[in-house]
This record gives C-alpha cells, structure tokens and sequence, in this order.
C-alpha cells in the first residue's frame, strides 16, 4: 500500500532523532462546504456530530475565506493556494518551482501522507508526500467510481484503478491504514485528508440522504429563483444542476442530498478522529478541519461557488491543537493563512514567498486579528473587497456594484449601493478595491470601456449532465 521513496529514507536519516517534541498534523479538507454546512458553525439542521466535537474543541474561525479562481473549476486555484501560501495571481496551479508546506514538513523530518483528491498535477503531489494510498488525481468523479492511485515502487503515482465503494469512505480508510503504521513510529507525521464530499455529484447513500427528506431543512434565507445580475458565470457547469428559474422543490432536494453527503463524510471523520485516538502515541496533536470554498445551494439564484457572495467564498475552519483554549474568531483570515500557520505550529522554517498570514497570534490570544479586510476575485468579471462590517462586490463586465452591511444582513440580501447615505462609503471601499488590485497582481481590470447589458433571463435554457452524475440524478434533474 506505502511504500517509502529512497528521498524520505534519506530525510528521516538526518531527522531529529532524540526527543523530537513536534505535533503530528491531521488535515482534513471536505470540498465545497459552506461554512454553514457544519452544525457547530451555527445550523441546527445539519447533523455532524463528530466535526461538531472538533470545532468545539479548538478555534473555530467564522470569518475563513477562499480568496477566488480564474476559472470554475475553483477548487484548483483554492487548493494551490492553501499548498503554498501564495495568492492567486503568484502561484501556478501545477504547483512547479512553489515549495509546498508537505513538502517543507517532509524535508524536516515529518512522514508526509496523502490521500483523496488532488487536483495540482501528479509531479507536486510526489513532491508533497512522501507516502500516499487512494489518491484521485482529478477534480472530481462519481462517488462510487472513484479512480484511484497510489504510489508504485519508483514512488510515482501510477495508474488509476476504480475499487468498490464510497469516496468519503475509502478515503477514510486510507488515512486509518496510515495511521495505524504510526503506532510505534517516533517520527512526527503530517496525514492529510482531501475528501471530495460533499462536492457534486450530490448522490450519498440513500440511508444518509432519506432521513433529510424525512424532516426536511429549510431553504436558505436568501433564495432566489434567478439571480438579480448577470455576474458573468450564469450558466456553467455547477449552474446547469437545476433548471432555471430555480424551482422550490428541486433546491430542497439538493440541499436534503447535500446534507446527506455532509452527514456521511462526517461519520468518516468521526472514524479517522477514533482510529487515531486509539493509537495512544503520547504526542501531540494538531487538527486542522477546513474546506476548499463554499457553494451557493440555492442562495441568490445560484447553485454553484463561482461567486463572491459569503456562501460561496467562505469556508469553514477550525484548529485543534496544543495549548490552543477553545473559543471563536470573527478575524478575516483565509486559507492561504493555513502553510505558514502550519510552519510555525510544527516548528518549521517557512519558504520565501509564502504570502499568508500566521494565525498562531491569533491561537495564542495574543491578536484579535492579522489584517484589516481580504481581496476577493472570480474570473474577469468579479472583485470584492471585504473587511470586518463590509463588502464591496464589483462586477467590471457590467459596470455594477453591490454593498452590503455583514453585521445587520449577513446573508446578504439587501444590497446598499443605491443608498445616498452610504454614497461616501462606497467610494472609500472603491478605493481599497483599487489597492488591493493593483497589490494582486490582478490582471484583469476593474472597469471596462464597453460595458455589456446586466440583464439576463436564463428560463427554459436547455441543459446536459456532465458524464459524473449518476443515472437516478439524470433523471430527476434533467427531466426538462
């Protein structure tokens, strides 16, 4: 199953050998989770007991942000950005030439594994991980057809193989086979856990997916049946799950399935937290539960996470760890914060280049926070600036602007632009927008010389399933 490259024979040589004190690291990253998609985060109606325990255990981070994507597959950009500690325009997705935190760790003497999803190429993930079993080197797949990989004898992913049965769960039994190759190990370890729940296709177990439809949850707040804009991204991939405008009854089935395969992945969470309690390896522990993004499920019109709004750019975070007291942060931090973080929990010199910020002040109560406000982007057609009460979303293509006040209307659904009384606000948050622009990197502009029409009514357009979603959804969902 593992198998260890003459490289990570050679680190552990030059390894500290005697008292080596530092944290093993468990890293568990669910894919396209909002960060009300974890009842602890404040939903009475999604049931995840085992992340629950997790988050109430450490620091949990209200305020965690994906910074954005170029493209829709945001998922990509999200998690190279996480690897290096870089923002979106300084860091390739293949990763090539950025020194990633696994790999740091591993030089330092940690057992690096991986398992699950990677979608940053085969040659950044080889570098990364010394060990790795279950990997899926794609963005996505059904659920139940997961092509995996694992390391061959040259240490090189080699070819994929579809087993028998479920992505969280295979997974998850990767990780506990790693674990278990710990028990006696004095060596420090990185295990990191890359679900693709509950990513679509939304299609969990029908035992895990029934008792939402029993007892349905709500809709979110902020649903709409089309969005009010043409934000530039109407009718991708992700949108194209539902038809237009979004029908009630469609929106609280996907939102019942979307639970369902929050509620399986946390069961396999709660088996990777017990099988490495079981170990009693008399070391400490970090944890850290986090997400690539969020998803819209509904809100605004939207089913996907191509979109600035809170639903989408946020994602949960927790910490669990040594001498980190349990509590909560509404800091603005974001995934990007996690490779330094890592480095100076674990006692690792972080690389030049890392860009994000350190969270340890903030687990130690030594800060309330590490930055002011975070630039956020999707595409050409999105940038936002948003601070501790607001947000700024601008959209270029269409020369239009949405302000929003995250203390009175968190969800978002009364949109301040138009009010004369905020007119001095506005152009405040402009000008930020422009800095942290111009600070990015960003390539595309925050205005264009022809704007295009804002309008747009997406009623009855013709949708196709991609080849990933199982025949039941196809049915259900593409009827019409």
């Amino acid at each position: 199953m593992i198998r260890l490259p003459l490289l990570v024979l050679l680190l552990a040589a030059f390894a500290p050998a005697q008292e080596d004190s530092r944290p093993d690291v468990l890293f568990l990253f669910a894919d396209d989770l909002r960060t009300d998609g974890v009842g602890a985060f404040g939903n009475p109606h999604v049931r995840t007991p085992a992340t629950d325990a997790i988050v109430r255990r450490g620091m949990r981070f209200d305020r965690n942000y994906c910074l954005g994507s170029m493209h829709g597959a945001a998922c990509q950009p999200s998690r190279a950005m996480l690897m290096s500690g870089r923002t979106l325009y300084r860091v390739p997705m293949d990763l090539d030439g950025v020194p990633m935190f696994p790999e740091v760790m591993r030089g330092a003497g940690y057992r690096t594994f991986g398992t699950g999803k990677w979608h940053n190429g085969a040659a950044a993930f080889e570098r990364a991980f010394g060990e790795a079993d279950a990997v899926l080197l794609a963005g996505m797949s059904d659920h139940e057809k997961v092509p995996l990989r694992r390391y061959d004898e040259n240490g090189k992913l080699g070819d994929a193989a579809v087993g028998p049965g479920f992505s969280s769960e295979l997974f998850a039994a990767a990780a506990i086979r790693f674990l278990e190759t710990t028990r006696d190990d004095a060596r420090p370890f990185l295990c990191y856990v890359s679900f693709t729940a509950p990513h679509d296709p939304r299609q969990p177990p029908l035992e895990w997916r029934q008792p939402y439809y029993d007892r349905r949850p709500p809709l979110p707040r902020n649903f709409l049946p089309q969005h009010p804009v043409d934000n530039g991204w109407m009718a991708d991939r992700d949108e194209r799950l539902a038809a237009w405008p979004r029908r009630v009854e469609d929106v609280s089935d996907q939102l019942c399935e979307y639970y369902g395969l929050i509620s399986h992945l946390d069961a396999q969470i709660g088996r990777i937290v017990a099988a490495h309690a079981a170990l009693g390896r008399g070391r400490d522990l970090v944890l850290v539960f986090t997400s690539d993004h969020g998803l819209a499920m509904g809100s605004h019109g939207l089913l996907g996470k191509q979109n600035l709004y809170e639903h989408s750019m946020g994602c949960p975070l927790a910490i669990v760890g040594p001498g980190i007291r349990p509590g909560a942060t509404r800091a603005l931090t974001a995934l990007v914060d996690l490779a330094p973080t890592l480095c100076e929990l674990t006692g690792t010199t972080a690389p030049p280049g890392m860009e994000g910020r350190s969270l340890a002040p903030i687990l130690r109560r030594e800060r309330k926070a590490v930055r002011e406000d975070l630039y956020l982007t999707f595409a050409t057609g999105q940038r936002a600036v948003v601070g501790p009460r607001w947000k700024l979303i601008r959209y270029p293509l269409i020369d239009r602007e949405q302000l929003f006040d995250l203390d009175a209307d968190p969800e978002e659904r009364v949109d301040l632009s138009g009010d004369p009384a905020r007119a001095d606000l506005r152009r405040e948050l402009g000008r930020r927008l422009a800095v942290l622009h111009d600070a990015s990197g960003d390539p595309h502009p925050l205005r264009v010389a022809e704007p295009k029409s804002g309008e747009i009514d997406l009623s009855g357009r013709p949708r196709r399933p991609d080849r990933f979603q199982p025949p039941w959804i196809v049915e259900k969902y593409f009827r019409d």
